[in-house]
């Protein structure tokens, strides 16, 4: 098969919730994510060589084992069985790094998806979806796309659709220096909200939400936010009266 190129959409939480710590180290999630259309570009070329190279224009991304694409190439070629199967990879980074928004998960996504295609695996979506919740929380949306009600670590999907789809574009606005990394946010929401959060609100949330939804009034926020924000000296201290808006279109990891 010749080049091959997918683009990798960037993804925003709507709502997200930390309902608490599970007994597997994972935190139990309650979330409304929605696809941006801010995308990676990657460019599938296969090599006959059994080799999986990536290449990147920002000097400061990894692109060795680990990058969630690589990750995600050898885990589709050890399912597939044939180790000789190769490729070169060539990723165009516009999703900003540590942003909260995605990019990794979904460039691992797309590269599910475009050496499912370049290799011709033909492994069906319901299979591909299994190699994404193995690899990384975010990455069963990023194959989905959408506005999607996501539970347990962010794995179980439920489409949720606008009873009117926004016909707005986007504003994305951050700061180039503020980065914050997704496990120390959860830790401090442990901290500063204390090991009392019960696992148990999931099914309130999950039950209230989707009243809510028919409703057409789902409440909107993000608890890891709160936390941050709060925090001497933190992200709001360092960059006061930055904030994000965003009204988004449907987007999926998809070959162009």
């Amino acid at each position: 098969m010749p080049e091959l190129t997918v683009l990798a959409p960037a993804k925003i939480n709507l709502h997200l919730e930390v309902l608490g710590l599970r007994a597997d180290g994972f935190h139990e999630l309650a979330m409304v994510m929605q696809s941006l259309d801010l995308t990676d570009r990657l460019v599938f070329n296969p090599t006959a060589d059994g080799q999986i190279s990536l290449r990147c224009d920002r000097a400061d991304l990894p692109t060795d084992g680990s990058n969630l694409i690589v990750r995600a190439a050898e885990l589709l070629r050890a399912r597939s069985g044939l180790p000789e199967l190769g490729a070169r990879i060539d990723l165009e980074k516009r999703i900003p790094i540590g942003a909260g928004l995605a990019g990794g998960s979904s460039d691992g996504a797309a590269a599910l998806v475009g050496l499912n295609a370049l290799w011709g695996c033909g492994f069906a979506i319901e299979d591909l979806r299994a190699m994404a919740t193995a690899l990384g929380s975010d990455m069963p949306f990023c194959l989905e796309g959408g506005t999607q009600l996501c539970f347990g670590r962010g794995e179980r999907l439920e489409p949720l659709e606008l009873a009117q789809p926004p016909s707005l574009g986007v504003l994305l606005i951050k700061h180039p220096q503020a980065s914050v990394s997704t496990p120390w946010a959860y830790g401090q929401c442990r901290e500063l909200r204390g090991e009392q959060q019960r696992v148990a609100r999931f099914r309130r949330f999950e039950r209230g939400h989707q009243l809510q939804r028919r409703r057409g009034r789902a409440r909107i926020s993000d608890t890891t936010e709160e936390c941050v924000l709060q925090l001497p000296g933190g992200v709001e201290a360092e960059f006061p009266g930055e904030r994000r808006v965003a009204l988004v279109p449907d987007a999926a990891a998809k070959l162009i």
